[in-house]
């Protein structure tokens, strides 16, 4: 078992699965901790060397640039609606990046057959 992968799955799918909950329980710790989670998943992808690495970092990014600013409406202005409509942004790039990876393990395992 790779467990490299592991980590890198683990934690797409943690960032994934905390802007959900974001949008379910809609506070600021939510989003605080999908921000979080998000950026060690963009770091985690920072030097990856697969077929898809280039759009898995983009997509991560897409996230990123969602939920820092969904943050700052959240804190600052105060503005609920701006930060759920970018923490769906976020969530739309989370389940790309997902799909990607799903593309990428089956590649993979055609290659070593």
């Amino acid at each position: 078992m790779d467990w490299g992968k592991v980590t890198f799955v683990f934690f797409n799918l943690m960032s994934l699965t905390s802007t959900v909950g974001f949008l379910y329980e809609q506070n600021a710790t939510m989003l605080f901790i999908a921000a979080g989670v998000n950026i060690i998943s963009t770091i985690l992808k920072i030097g990856v060397k697969n077929i898809l690495s280039a759009e898995l970092l983009a997509s991560s990014l897409v996230a990123d640039l969602h939920l820092i600013p969904g943050f700052i409406y959240l804190q600052v202005f105060n503005n609920a609606a701006v930060a759920v409509a970018l923490a769906f942004g976020a969530f739309a790039a989370n389940v790309f990046s997902a799909a990607l990876i799903i593309v990428e393990s089956a590649k993979a395992r055609d290659l070593d057959f």
